[in-house]
């Protein structure tokens, strides 16, 4: 008997169970339902004529292409997969899974790729034959159940895309396949022949013993089979990640820089590039109503264009407050967006934003066009400005910076920001994090190699990089107050503007960052973090502490950058 949909433990929503029963329910057959004389079941859009049979998968109860959005939701609901809560979006749990399974990625050692991939960290080793296993089993793993095929494309850009196709056994995630991606048009379906092809098993647990796993949950990728697997995960995340981690690989290969940032373009024309780790604020900042955004997370930049390599967004909305964010908020209450892990009154069906009992985590999925001030198009010219993202917790960061070519190269392979308490689980103080390129995970090329992209487009475009700082300041987190984001929006702005490359700048004797005196409508004191401070020596302190730590992060690319880069850097006594 297949097993439910959905994974069976914490589906609760708001202390009610959801309507989940069991396998029989789950399998019931569509057709009993019928729309008019139309089984609902018999709806698909333009099946590929590269057929599941490519891929070894057959003996499928139902397969379902390409279904709009509207079925989709039909399909999930009768499944028992989520609810349609207040003024339409459809709301899931994931599980016990609730973000990413950062450990259980892995990539197949063989002669196609070895010679490509960094290994070591996250890019763990998986050999050809467990790989090759578990392909097997996942495609028996489909044989007598209900499977949805989207054919997508990551890419805007027509000379950088990416023809994909996710398999996957829930209507949900095939409805957020839709939402995060490119559709083609449905003319175009019949001949789509995926490039990259992710298999998306989440309720098929991996036997370590057997399979060569850490654990039951697996992403495992055969770059050069062009194929990858997700099993034991109900996270969406993991299907977009997995997607984005094939661009990170295959376009820089070709000479197209891939960057995990958003981007968004001003009313003349300039275009800017947010890099940074969640929590910094990248969805928040890119989405500004003076500016049309381009995209919220993943982008290439080729020789004459930057382009989204999504068609959604996948925002945090812990706490999404409608003043501060009211573009992102508005989209939590429209038909098609997906809200995963957001307690929900089961009476009213309304969304408690502020409620983090599941997890920080939470996340609204949506398309693109719910936000109004957008390209349509995908794409924005060459980059007048670049923004490095960071949540500064300890409060020494100047809130703005402006960085040299060689800065910029050490400030992205450090990728710092900080984690706070309540951001995960068994954080209680700040804590420094570092990820090479503000993305390691999604990242298969070693380092350096974005790094030497970026940087010789900096320098080739005289474009204008950026520190901002969202963290704390006036102490660390616990002390200090963080920055609000209507400072925030006020830098931003002076820096994108132009404002603030006509100012004076002073340079930070510790972190060797030059930061402006003034910017109109920012406070003064604040653009200094000492300033800020009552306890001189006890910033010094914190000072010294973080710049440490920020030269023992980059100790692994010593000697592999211009030694101008490493002498751009903090210095640590």
């Amino acid at each position: 008997m297949p097993p439910a949909a959905m994974p069976q433990e914490d589906v609760v929503l708001h202390n009610v169970p959801i309507s989940v029963t069991g396998a029989a329910r789950m399998e019931q057959k569509l057709e009993d339902k019928p729309y008019g004389d139309r089984p609902i079941s018999a709806v698909s859009v333009n099946p590929s004529s590269h057929g599941l049979d490519t891929l070894g998968i057959g003996n499928t109860l139902e397969e379902h292409w390409n279904l709009p959005s509207a079925a989709l939701y039909e399909h999930a609901i009768q499944r028992g997969e989520g609810r349609i809560v207040h003024l339409g979006p459809l709301c899931v749990r994931t599980g016990k899974h609730t973000g990413r399974a950062a450990g259980d990625k892995y990539f197949v050692k063989e002669p196609g790729s070895e010679e490509h991939i960094a290994w070591g960290g996250g890019n763990q080793e998986m050999s050809e034959q467990n790989f090759e296993w578990l392909y097997r089993k996942a495609t028996a793993y489909y044989q007598n159940r209900s499977v949805y095929v989207m054919d997508v494309k990551a890419g805007h850009d027509s000379k950088n895309c990416l023809p994909a196709r996710v398999v996957t056994e829930t209507a949900w995630h095939a409805l957020f396949v839709r939402t995060m991606f490119i559709r083609p048009e449905d003319e175009e379906l019949g001949d789509h022949v995926p490039q990259f092809t992710v298999l998306h098993v989440p309720g098929m647990k991996a036997n370590p013993a057997e399979d060569g796993t850490k654990s039951e949950t697996f992403i495992a990728l055969h770059m050069t089979r062009r194929v990858a697997i997700i099993g034991g995960t109900f996270y969406a995340g993991e299907v977009k990640k997995c997607i984005f981690t094939a661009c990170n690989y295959y376009f820089p290969l070709r000479g197209v820089l891939t960057m995990h940032a958003a981007a968004n373009m001003g009313k003349e024309g300039d275009v800017a590039v947010f890099f940074g780790l969640s929590g910094t604020g990248k969805t928040t900042l890119s989405a500004d109503p003076e500016r049309d955004i381009i995209g919220d997370d993943e982008h290439c930049w080729s020789d004459d264009t930057v382009s989204n390599i999504e068609g959604g967004c996948y925002a945090k909305v812990i706490r999404l407050s409608k003043e501060a964010e009211p573009d992102i908020w508005r989209t939590t209450r429209q038909f098609g967006t997906i809200i995963e892990n957001v307690v929900m009154n089961p009476v009213t069906r309304r969304l408690d934003l502020s409620d983090g009992s599941i997890t920080e985590n939470t996340r609204a999925a949506y398309p693109l066009h719910f936000i109004k001030n957008r390209r349509e198009d995908g794409l924005g010219g060459i980059p007048t400005n670049v923004v490095m993202l960071t949540c500064d917790a300890f409060g020494v960061l100047p809130p703005i910076s402006k960085l040299t070519a060689h800065q910029a190269s050490f400030w992205f392979l450090s990728g710092y920001t900080a984690k706070v308490a309540g951001t995960e689980l068994g954080v209680k103080e700040p804590q420094a994090t570092f990820s090479a390129c503000f993305g390691l995970p999604f990242m298969p090329l070693r380092p350096t190699v974005y790094a030497k992209m970026l940087r010789e487009k900096i320098e080739k475009h005289n474009v204008h990089v950026w520190l901002l700082n969202t963290g704390w300041t006036g102490g660390a987190y616990g002390e200090g107050k963080r920055f609000s984001i209507q400072m925030t929006r006020k830098l931003l702005s002076s820096a994108l503007n132009g404002h603030l490359t006509q100012v004076e700048y002073t340079t930070d004797s510790i972190f060797n960052l030059s930061f402006p005196k003034s910017c109109e409508g920012v406070e003064s004191e604040l653009l200094d973090p000492r300033n800020t401070w009552s306890d001189k020596a006890a910033y010094d302190k914190q000072a010294k502490s973080l710049a440490a730590a920020c030269v023992k992060a980059f100790k692994p690319y010593e000697s592999l950058v211009d030694p101008a880069v490493l002498a751009s850097g903090p210095k640590a006594e």
